[in-house]
């Protein structure tokens, strides 16, 4: 017991302090863009179980392949908030609160939002990609794929627990969400599966760009520190609420 407490705290100690630390400062307004989301999926939930809501929201949030790239762009932004209509919908408002909760209290709600649309968005636009490479091709899609009606908070959800685990030092978990996602490709090969693929690669070159960041930044500090000055620092990660 003493050694899985050990892995445990090794694993998620500085993510679960994080997260301590700030819900019991601020409780919920730790994560009010969270809350938002949360409540947003709710409400377009309702509308689109009503007769005369689903086809609303189909027109304001709903993408598919086969339509112009100008209209899906347009529509991406809240179809992350419209819960897949073949799953339910408690499964969405969970991932969402939970998910999103802690990137934004580790993150900041800005950079979870940044993280989050570019892997719905890479997930979007790889699917047009793959259907449009043809049968034969290793990376194609079916081109019954491109009626796929495709929404909801997944591609996000994979693409910041990843994000996050990566970056409060959490890498088993980390490697084993990427790990269910590449089987879930081999057994399932869905569009769906592919798609949260290709959102992992968006957030591999965010994460990237963000260590490139973080040692230009110690570089710069290293040089222009006074001398005498503190050296201690927080290190990386920073821990933002």
């Amino acid at each position: 017991m003493n050694t899985l407490a050990r892995l445990a705290r090794a694993e998620w100690g500085l993510l679960y302090v994080t997260v301590r630390e700030a819900l019991a400062r601020q409780r919920w307004r730790a994560m009010p863009v969270t809350l938002g989301a949360v409540c947003l999926t709710a409400l377009l939930q309702c509308v689109q179980n009503q007769s005369w809501g689903f086809q609303f929201v189909q027109d304001i949030g709903s993408v598919r392949a086969e339509e112009p790239l100008w209209l899906a762009l347009l529509r991406t932004p809240l179809s992350l908030f419209v819960p897949a209509l073949d799953l339910p919908v408690w499964g969405a408002l969970l991932q969402l609160l939970v998910v999103f909760g802690i990137a934004e209290i580790c993150l900041g709600w800005w950079r979870m939002l940044v993280i989050a649309y570019a892997a719905t968005l890479a997930g979007t636009l790889y699917a047009r990609v793959a259907i449009s490479l043809g049968p034969g091709n290793p990376l194609a899609l079916p081109v019954t794929d491109a009626q796929v009606v495709d929404t909801g908070p997944s591609a996000a959800v994979v693409g910041l627990a990843v994000f996050v685990a990566w970056r409060y030092r959490a890498y088993w978990t980390a490697w084993g969400v990427v790990a269910a996602m590449v089987i879930e490709v081999a057994f399932k090969g869905n569009l769906a599966g592919k798609e949260h693929i290709a959102a992992l690669a968006a957030v591999f070159v965010l994460y990237g760009i963000s260590i490139l960041r973080h040692r230009h930044r110690h570089r710069h500090r290293r040089r222009h520190r006074r001398p005498g000055r503190d050296r201690t620092g927080s290190g990386f990660p920073p821990i933002q609420s």
